[in-house]
Parts: C-alpha cells; sequence; structure tokens
C-alpha cells in the first residue's frame, strides 16, 4: 500500500531534479499525444524543439521570445519570493503595450533621441500603476491579489482592444483593428542586422541579474523575503509589509509594462490587437520552472520561448492547430507542480498487517 508521507526536512535534491522531470514526463506525454493524433512522435518532437534553432534565425527569434518572458518573470518572481500571488503580468503587459502606444503616435514624427526612452517610460509606468491597483486593493481591502490581477487582465485586454478598434485605429489600415506603424525613433535598435531581434532581450537578462542581487545582496530584498516565509516575524522585526507589497508589485507591473512596450516598439512597430500570445501568463511557468533563480529564469524563459516556435513550426510542417503550444506549456505546469510534491513529501509503502492465526 502507498502512501505520502510528509519529510522531516525537504528534499534539496528533489527541488532541483523537479523542473528536469517535469521536463521528461512532458516530452513523454507529447509523445503519446503524436501517436493519439496519428504522427510520428520523433518527427513532431524534432519540429518542436530542434528544427526552429536551426539556423541563425532561429536563434533570434528564440531571443525575441525570451525578452518579455524574462521581463514579466522577473517582476513575478519579487511577488512570488514575498509570496504575493500575483497573476495580472498580462494585464501589465498589456497596459505597458498600450501606453507606449498612445505615446508613440502622439510623438508622430518627432525624431529625438528622447523618444524611444519617454515610450518606454510610459509603458513602464502604465504596467506599475496597473498593478498598483491590486497591490492596493490587497492592502487597504484585504482583497485576494489572485482574484483582482486575474481581473484586472481582462480589464485590461479589453481596454485594448477598444483602443485599437476605436481611437487608435489605422485610419489607412483598409479597416485592420490596428494602430498606424511607429516613427523610426520610436523602434528600438537591433541586436543583429537582418533579424528581428532587439535590445529588449538585454533588458530581459539585465533584469533577471537585478532581481537576483536585489534578494542576495540587499535589505529591501531581505525584508521581502523575510515578508514571504513569515508575515508575523516581518511584523515583529518592524518591516513596513504594506509598503512591501505594494514596491513589489509597483516592479512587477513596471517590468512586465516595460516588456509590452518593447514588444509593440521592437518585432511588432504598431499596436495589434494579438500583442501578446499570453506571455503573462506563460511567466509564471518560467518562474516555478527556474525556481526563482535568475540562472533558472533564464534558461525557463529559452525552453518556453521554444514552446511559442515549435507550436508554430507544427502548425507548418504537421497541420497542427495553435493549440499545440499551450497543450505543451500546460503539461510541463502540471508535472512540475506534481513533481514539487515530492519535495515535502516521499512515497511509503506500508505492508498489511498479517492475519493474526486462529482468527476467524
Amino acid at each position: 500500500m502507498l502512501s505520502l508521507e510528509r519529510r522531516a526536512v525537504d528534499s534539496r535534491a528533489m527541488q532541483w531534479a523537479s523542473p528536469l522531470l517535469a521536463l521528461v514526463l512532458t516530452i513523454i506525454t507529447g509523445m503519446g499525444i503524436f501517436m493519439a493524433l496519428g504522427k510520428d512522435p520523433v518527427e513532431g518532437l524534432t519540429f518542436f524543439f530542434l528544427t526552429p534553432l536551426s539556423d541563425k534565425h532561429g536563434w533570434a527569434e528564440l531571443g525575441l521570445k525570451m525578452a518579455p518572458l524574462l521581463l514579466c518573470a522577473a517582476g513575478l518572481t519579487i511577488c512570488y519570493r514575498a509570496k504575493l500571488w500575483n497573476i495580472g503580468a498580462e494585464g501589465h503587459f498589456l497596459m505597458g503595450a498600450l501606453w507606449a502606444s498612445v505615446v508613440a503616435l502622439q510623438l508622430g514624427g518627432q525624431s529625438g533621441p528622447w523618444v524611444l526612452p519617454l515610450v518606454l517610460i510610459a509603458g513602464m509606468v502604465a504596467g506599475a500603476v496597473w498593478a498598483l491597483l491590486a497591490g492596493l486593493l490587497k492592502t487597504q481591502f484585504h482583497c485576494n491579489e489572485i482574484l483582482t490581477t486575474i481581473m484586472l487582465n481582462y480589464i485590461a485586454l479589453n481596454l485594448l482592444l477598444y483602443a485599437v478598434h476605436g481611437p487608435l485605429k489605422d485610419p489607412y489600415g483598409f479597416g485592420f483593428p490596428q494602430s498606424e506603424m511607429f516613427a523610426a525613433s520610436a523602434l528600438l535598435p537591433k541586436l543583429i542586422p537582418e533579424t528581428r531581434l532587439h535590445i529588449g532581450l538585454l533588458f530581459g537578462l539585465l533584469a533577471a541579474v537585478a532581481v537576483g542581487v536585489l534578494f542576495a545582496r540587499t535589505f529591501i530584498g531581505f525584508q521581502l523575503k523575510v515578508l514571504g516565509q513569515d508575515e508575523r516575524a516581518a511584523a515583529f522585526a518592524g518591516f513596513p509589509a504594506k509598503r512591501l507589497t505594494l514596491l513589489a508589485f509597483i516592479l512587477a507591473g513596471g517590468l512586465a509594462g516595460l516588456a509590452g512596450a518593447s514588444e509593440v516598439t521592437g518585432p511588432l512597430g504598431q499596436l495589434v490587437p494579438q500583442v501578446s500570445p499570453g506571455y503573462g501568463y506563460t511567466a509564471i511557468i518560467v518562474v516555478f520552472l527556474g525556481r526563482m533563480q535568475a540562472v533558472g529564469i533564464v534558461l525557463a524563459a529559452a525552453l518556453l520561448a521554444l514552446t511559442f516556435m515549435g507550436g508554430e513550426m507544427l502548425q507548418i510542417a504537421m497541420a497542427l492547430p495553435k493549440a499545440i503550444t499551450g497543450l505543451f506549456q500546460g503539461l510541463l505546469l502540471f508535472y512540475l507542480l506534481t513533481c514539487d510534491a515530492f519535495i515535502h513529501y516521499r512515497i511509503r509503502i506500508r505492508r498489511a498487517p498479517k492475519a493474526v492465526a486462529g482468527e476467524a
């Protein structure tokens, strides 16, 4: 008979093995799905994981998709280390994209070197303010941040849809819901010529490193960690819990807002309804898969960015639906959470008691 027994001490080995085990289980399950769909599983996995990285442009696209994941994940890490379950990175991202677009379009043909920084700052401020709403609802009215951030995501999405179908719609865009193209002065410079990779990737890498330094080297990071580990201990030590909560939300929102601003000023060059394929939600998986550590987040962001590329490749090569990306990401999260249970618990085999001789 099998049962779960709580460990006396959490397993450090399982803490680091869990993401790898989750990835292996995801691949095995993916092979089963390909077989169920009548596809060659080896060919499917090759198209999903290897073909997208077969040339320079593929690696550039990987970096392009890593950038928003890194920025969103870095911000969420700040919240999650403080046990603030912010699910709103998608909304912060969308608001950053929206208001960066507003500023870029309002500046029109301005060509000064200050245009791009102003556009990016607008995105950061918009994301931070949107996150601050959830922070204030938690600190002032004790609202559950999971619910408020999820609901704010839908509000942000509908505000963006209203903008591209209304005031920001390009009058010469043949009726398509999209803004005008931004001026060259409002676009991020490229990292690699003849590719779409821009300096947003550097923003993401710097954000991951900065968050690592925040928690390893600063007193504010220490306060946030204590707040997450034991709120009563934080209060006893005199740490300002409300201000720390608001700070965590503001930083998370600002980084996700920068991700949104980088997306519209980078590969898109305009505001469109599909500005995000779900980067804010996928960043949640990145945080947990990367164990809230800088190096782990970078590696996890690369893997999840690859799932977006692999899903696009499977649509072309094997005529599979776009949902295959979300399926693999969902499987990875499911197996990760399942494997994480064994950090705190272990399987124990209990033998049934032997029957006593002479008992009826």
